[in-house]
């Protein structure tokens, strides 16, 4: 039900720069601490791959994306969840993977067929951690 809700939010209408989604119903406030572990680790969810941040600990953090560092003073809450959900909204070009979003993907493994990459409350848990990165 609530992938559905997020699904319908996400397709309602083609989103601008400073569009935002807000937090599903039903869903709880994030965690920053569960959303640095969360962004940290590279079998879950993969932000390390292309992004770099700040993660002293981590080595061989990525370039391809913009830089974690300050994200919470770049975007707000809404428009880091929509970054997550489904960024092809804000750039149709985009390499960015949609994490919380399941139809119209393409080159999606059989493993993650029908299946988010992150679940809803995973999600706010990342927001909740990067809103926390202020420059």
């Amino acid at each position: 039900m609530i992938r559905a809700v997020l699904l319908a939010l996400i397709l309602a209408a083609p989103a601008r720069a400073e569009e935002a989604l807000p937090r599903p119903a039903g869903i709880a406030p994030g965690d920053p601490a569960r959303g640095r572990v969360i962004v940290a680790d590279r079998q879950r969810g993969l932000c390390l791959l292309c992004h770099a941040g700040p993660f002293p600990e981590e080595r061989f953090q990525g370039n391809l994306a913009p830089n974690l560092a300050g994200a919470g003073s770049r975007w707000t809450e809404g428009q880091l969840r929509l970054r997550l959900v489904d960024g092809r909204r804000l750039n149709p070009a985009t390499i960015m993977p949609s994490y919380g979003r399941t139809e119209g993907l393409h080159h999606v493994g059989r493993v993650w067929q029908g299946r988010t990459i992150l679940g809803p409350q995973e999600i706010e848990d990342v927001v909740a951690y990067l809103t926390t990165l202020k420059e």
